[in-house]
């Protein structure tokens, strides 16, 4: 019997595929549990609409991600903060640091978990990277100076 899962269900599939499972298994123990519903046409036609409107709210996601990472490409981020005689930092900029600068100087939301960087603890120029979508990232630099 074809049934369409509706739930992960282990050894046997992910949520939304159609699968052939035996009918005592799917009547006895899938259909009770609403791990599964049977794969009528009307059904099908229900899921595949599902997976196509997801398909295009992942479209749009993408193509929001990719004007996001053309606004910061190769953008400059600068901070002063205080230092230290030999040009070390007191305290060290974080990812949280450098998502609020974002926010501050381009409006736009970064999480901090999707900025890739080390800590700076040093005056200098550092490249940074922003994951803004699985597959869409972008370069930046980070310029830190001293405060006078």
């Amino acid at each position: 019997m074809k049934v369409i899962l509706l739930a992960d269900v282990k050894n046997l599939g992910k949520k939304g595929e159609v699968i052939n499972a035996s009918d005592g298994y799917a009547r006895n123990f899938l259909f009770p549990r609403k791990l599964a519903e049977e794969a009528t046409q009307e059904n099908l036609h229900v899921l595949n609409a599902k997976k196509e409107t997801e398909r295009r709210k992942k479209l749009a996601e993408i193509e929001e991600a990719q004007k996001v990472a053309e606004k910061l490409k190769n953008k400059e981020l600068k901070l002063t903060t205080k230092t230290g005689d030999s040009g070390r930092l007191f305290g060290a900029i974080t990812s949280k640091d450098i998502s609020e600068l974002i926010k501050k100087q381009f409006q736009v939301e970064i999480d901090k978990k999707k900025i890739v960087m080390d800590t700076l603890k040093q005056v200098g120029t550092y490249d940074i990277e922003v994951k803004i979508y699985p597959e869409v990232s972008t370069k930046m630099k980070v310029v830190i100076a001293a405060e006078q």
